[in-house]
């Protein structure tokens, strides 16, 4: 029986969403435009559950470049109300299009003199007949057994905010960096927006050492800026090699006294590099590829200007 009751409240709720799809036209279209050309910002308000899912609809938007403003439609009527003005467009969820606390708004948002779309269930509601656009999201019942509860119709709200979101998404041609500048705590912001310059390592923490410098001096060098690797130029000061902690244990194997050679003897030749322009997440990239734990940082003539450690990108949270 439960098995069977949960199977049906998600046919009936994707049943509602399939509604939704026929009524996606010339109206959803100018909702759109009048959204993405409007000055001011998206208020999104409702009551009770359309209520918390004018509140989803809200931080989508905002997050994908449409500045948008949740407003509790009881606390709308006891003066919050003063937060909209002409220049902003307001969505109002309300299922019935008859909920006491929306119809009393509407007075006041027309004298306000923003424009207005219903997203309701009723469009011939008191709500639709007194709004500037309509989205139809009515459906056939609600998945709860006794029909009170919203569901079904919570679910289409809730599709046709993303439709509307997502719609606007496109049209206002927004690109993954966009989407980073609003989410700059997450993995993707870090991955689109960090840069090696951010991240590397440089001055004392970035050991230089020269080529015809012994291996026992290059440990001291990496030991006192405590890093993994020293990078190695030549008399132009450009990059021609890095000695690291993995170089040593490989030579040590075969020449116990490795640490009185000259590191140019020992070291990596022609190493990867990267400039300080280039994302961490290329560095991240290009670490896993080689199998390899440090990479320098080059500037335009080669010469080595910072380090970045797997260790380096570890902190900064992009592994």
């Amino acid at each position: 029986m439960i098995i069977k009751r949960a199977k049906g409240v998600l046919t009936i709720e994707r049943d509602a969403i399939n509604s939704l799809i026929g009524r996606i036209d010339a109206g959803f279209k100018r909702t759109v435009e009048a959204i993405y050309k409007t000055k001011g910002r998206v208020v999104v308000t409702g009551m009770g559950k359309p209520g918390f899912i004018a509140q989803k609809i809200t931080a989508t938007l905002s997050s994908l470049g449409t500045p948008s403003l949740y407003l509790h439609a009881a606390d709308a009527l006891h003066g919050d109300i003063g937060k909209v003005t002409k220049d902003d467009i307001i969505i109002v969820l309300s299922n019935s299009g008859e909920t006491e606390e929306v119809v009393k708004l509407l007075p006041i948002i027309k004298k306000i003199g923003a424009k207005l779309i219903a997203m309701t269930g009723n469009t011939r509601s008191t709500l639709a007949k007194n709004s500037d656009f309509v989205l139809d999201v009515s459906v056939k019942k609600e998945a709860c057994s006794l029909g009170l509860a919203p569901t079904a119709s919570t679910t289409a709200m809730l599709a046709m905010g993303d439709a509307l979101a997502i719609a606007l998404l496109d049209r206002r041609g927004f690109k993954e960096t966009d989407f980073a500048l609003y989410h700059p705590g997450g993995i993707l912001g870090k991955k689109l927006l960090l840069k090696v310059e951010d991240i590397m390592r440089k001055g004392e923490a970035n050991p230089l050492v020269g080529a015809n410098m012994l291996v026992k001096d290059v440990l001291l060098r990496i030991t006192n800026a405590r890093s993994g690797s020293a990078c190695v130029i030549d008399k132009n000061k450009k990059l021609i090699g890095i000695f690291t902690d993995g170089d040593l244990r490989r030579h040590l194997e075969k020449d116990p006294h490795i640490i009185t050679r000259k590191v140019k003897d020992v070291m990596t030749k022609t190493p990867t590099a990267i400039r300080k322009q280039r994302l961490a997440a290329e560095a991240l990239s290009i670490l896993r590829s080689k199998k390899i734990d440090e990479i320098p940082v080059v500037d335009e003539k080669g010469r080595p200007i910072g380090l970045v450690d797997v260790q380096d990108l570890l902190k900064a949270g992009l592994v």
